[in-house]
């Protein structure tokens, strides 16, 4: 890319790979950011992957666990509104949206598919 691109939150696409989540997102050259609003309940399954990820929680509240389940470094946090989650890559993770949540997402290295894609994939 060689300009800046100027975009408006409420006129990028919106794709659900999930039931209760939509996404919206800008994917750059080195970084992907997604505004991701999960309805209260909405819960994704445990999955890693290759991009590192901070989790920048907007409104609401979600629980994550992160770490592989039963394992001895397996940990549960509650993340709220104004703070945020850094997940490193490859590092098992799922989510809970304690009530209606938006958060952004940011992904690098970026890629059109991430690891909710391929679990709607799953539940399809």
């Amino acid at each position: 890319m060689t300009h800046a691109a100027h975009h408006r939150w409420t006129d990028l696409p919106i794709d659900r790979p999930l039931a209760l989540l939509a996404r919206r997102r800008v994917i750059g050259e080195h970084v992907m950011v997604s505004q991701v609003t999960l309805e209260a309940g909405c819960f994704v399954a445990s999955h890693a992957h290759a991009n590192e990820q901070i989790a920048v929680i907007m409104e609401g509240e979600l629980e994550f666990v992160v770490g592989v389940e039963g394992s001895a470094d397996c940990l549960t946090l509650r993340v709220k509104a104004g703070e945020l989650l850094l997940l490193p890559s490859n590092v098992p993770h799922s989510a809970r949206a304690i009530e209606r949540s938006v958060v952004l997402d940011i992904f690098a290295p970026p890629s059109e598919r991430t690891g909710i894609d391929e679990l709607g994939q799953r539940t399809q």
